[in-house]
């Protein structure tokens, strides 16, 4: 059996602002610095230590992880980042006001762009304040690779070689991985791991600062469900 760890960031700034974010790199809030905080007696209490630590290449992932790990006593643990673990990609999308998206393009289409499995924003424009592309972060990322927009869908393709290629080789070894990322880069690994259908996965919300526990079989598959290290939260309320 194996120990997995899965922690979405804690809230960071343009959620508060209710903004689409995706790449863009914003920074936690105090509340969302909290939320790690919050984690650490938690793994604590539980006794799993993270031995190896996968995040993303956005400052909100990387910091609630290092606020764990401090808390932890575990910052001296190997520590990977890479962009298969960023945020979906919310394409023209990025930096504009939820509601007011809405407002613009009528409540059913923002249900589309924001819940369902195949549909993407439009593709972010080359002059978008908010392009990533230019972002030193990505200088030796191909140009193939760079995603313009994203659905769920894409998202879980280009998370699944992420999980094969190393995060499965990492639990192999043994070791507890902790993975600190983010709302949809999650929600793909848990649709995968959970084997849940397209239209389902849309209703799945993972909680920020909370750790969700996997124990994996020697398939590479969960032996139960992710268990939520938060007695406030039970499994069918990360499903609503």
């Amino acid at each position: 059996m194996y120990n997995l760890i899965l922690v979405r960031h804690g809230r960071s700034e343009w959620n508060d602002l209710n903004l689409f974010t995706g790449w863009h790199d914003c920074p936690l809030m105090e509340i969302g610095r909290q939320e790690a905080r919050d984690a650490v007696p938690v793994l604590s209490d539980a006794n799993l230590l993270p031995d190896i630590l996968h995040t993303s290449l956005l400052q909100r992932a990387i910091e609630t992880a290092e606020i764990i790990l401090a808390g932890l006593d575990r910052r001296w643990i190997p520590v990977r980042r890479h962009w298969r673990l960023n945020e979906r990609h919310y394409g023209n999308l990025t930096g504009l006001d939820k509601a007011q998206v809405g407002e613009i393009h009528g409540a059913e289409q923002l249900r589309l762009w924001r819940r369902s499995y195949d549909t993407p924003p439009p593709p972010i424009s080359p002059d978008n304040e908010f392009n990533p592309i230019a972002s030193a972060a990505y200088a030796d990322l191909a140009p193939e690779l760079m995603p313009a927009t994203e659905c769920l869908a894409d998202v879980v393709d280009r998370l699944l070689p992420y999980w094969y290629d190393a995060l499965v080789p990492d639990l192999r070894t043994g070791r507890t991985v902790m993975v600190a990322a983010h709302g949809n880069s999650l929600r793909a690994l848990v649709k995968h791991l959970d084997n849940i259908g397209d239209d389902e996965i849309i209703e799945l919300n993972i909680p920020t600062g909370v750790p969700l526990h996997y124990v994996i079989g020697d398939d590479m598959r969960p032996v139960d469900q992710a268990h939520p290290l938060d007695r406030t939260i039970t499994t069918d309320k990360l499903v609503r």
